[in-house]
């Protein structure tokens, strides 16, 4: 009977484990389709770098306003249905790029991409801590790298199959045209309004595989986690800490991801940018997110072959922050005309590839590290960390700013700030239990 019920268990366990790694395949499709909407936008909607990014700003604030909201409703609803309600109002923001591209207006698709936004926000703040709590604590970011791999092949897939739908071998005249205002007045209008109205199937696709899936969950096997049974749980010293704000290693840890995810997604949604200003085409550049996130896979496959049993996932942390560090310094500083694929592009482009490899693992050690021992502010502790996503909306946006003062490449140097916290978290921020100064 004993051994039934540990079969059924284990059965339970990786049903679970399934399920939640298509909702990390469907996170990274939606997130990392970002990558190449920001140059479409640009174009199609006549934009500057700065205005383009709030492409990026739309999706990802929404993580800061919407991540405590989201606890508050897992608390009343539980964990299906709210991840069902995460999945509904992400197909109510991809349907608003029907009307969003039938008239062309930029407003119209960043309040899409904001409701987009807040279904992710349910759903990170419902399957973070429960693929963190579904097993050993050791072992987290393990199961953290894992859900990276689905998350991270569907960031590889997202942009082409995108840019397979929306963009034509012609593009790149009609980009030429556009660009240097060959084309005027009513034919250039013309022509936008087609560039952008290619968006409207794909995205009212995505909204009916969106509501299906959510219809899947809603009455799936997915059990339910009581993540505040912790709270009985606690020790004596853990409930002498009254308020969130009494655990530093999680609000450094906080922090510490607010930096990490701005400069994952710098390090992708830029790249398409920078390769075009080294005269690589759209049609050319559309694949260099993908192979920044096949780096990104391939650390995360290395994170779970090697964490923990051959290195622990603080010491992956720790190496992968300072190897970031050092690339995002040779993107800055480092300048050599090489071959790459076919395209003559400066070196800087290939350390910003691979600085998706480091990347993989920062997200899926710093999470552990600042979520456990948490006890009944466990849901809190990780709206907090959701909140920290919006790193997505405002380091872009950094990155933009720079990026129209001076050029492209100076914008990089937002990176390295970044990574020399991250470092300072991995080998140090993540032990202070106290503010204490001793």
């Amino acid at each position: 009977m004993g051994n039934n019920n540990l079969i059924s268990s284990k059965k339970t366990y990786y049903i679970s484990i399934a399920i939640l790694a298509g909702m990390f395949f469907i996170f990274g499709f939606v997130s990392w389709v970002n990558a190449i909407l920001i140059p479409y936008f640009r174009i199609s909607c006549e934009l500057t770098h700065f205005e383009s990014y709030f492409v990026a700003f739309a999706f990802y604030i929404a993580y800061f306003i919407m991540s405590v909201p989201a606890s508050f409703l897992l608390d009343k609803s539980g964990i299906k249905k709210g991840l069902a309600i995460g999945l509904w109002t992400m197909a109510l923001g991809a349907l608003l790029f029907v009307p969003a591209a039938y008239t062309r207006t930029y407003s119209i698709f960043l309040t899409g991409l904001f409701i987009l936004g807040t279904g992710l926000a349910i759903l990170q703040t419902a399957a973070n801590p429960y693929i963190t709590n579904i097993g050993p604590i050791e072992s987290a970011a393990k199961r953290i790298s894992i859900m990276g791999l689905c998350n991270k092949f569907a960031g590889i897939i997202s942009p082409l199959i995108f840019a397979a739908l929306v963009l034509k071998t012609s593009d790149n005249e009609l980009f030429r045209q556009l660009n240097q205002n060959i084309l005027i007045g009513e034919e250039r209008t013309t022509a936008l309004d087609e560039l952008i109205g290619r968006v409207m199937i794909p995205y009212a696709i995505l909204a009916f595989i969106l509501f299906v899936f959510g219809l899947f969950i809603r009455y799936s096997s997915l059990p339910e986690m009581n993540l505040r049974k912790q709270e009985k749980e606690e020790t004596v010293t853990l409930r002498k800490k009254g308020s969130i704000w009494d655990y530093p290693y999680l609000i450094l840890g906080v922090w510490a991801l607010f930096f990490h995810v701005g400069t994952q997604v710098i390090a992708i949604d830029t790249i398409i940018g920078y390769a075009e200003s080294m005269n690589v085409s759209l049609i050319d550049a559309k694949h260099f997110p993908s192979y920044t996130l096949i780096c990104t896979l391939t650390g995360y496959t290395i994170g779970v072959c090697l964490i923990p049993k051959i290195i622990s996932q603080t010491r992956a942390l720790q190496i992968c922050t300072i190897l970031g560090l050092l690339l995002s310094v040779g993107v800055v500083i480092v300048s050599k005309e090489i071959d790459f694929m076919g395209m003559q592009v400066d070196i800087s482009i290939c350390l910003l590839v691979l600085l998706g490899l480091p990347n993989a693992l920062i997200y899926a050690g710093i999470w552990p590290l600042a979520i456990h021992d948490l006890g009944r502010h466990t849901n809190l502790g990780s709206s907090l960390l959701v909140m920290a996503l919006c790193g997505n909306a405002f380091l872009p946006m950094a990155y933009g700013a720079i990026a129209d003062a001076y050029d492209v490449r100076t914008g990089y140097w937002v990176l390295i700030p970044c990574f020399i916290y991250l470092v300072f978290y991995a080998v140090y921020g993540h032990k202070i239990k106290t503010w204490k100064i001793k």
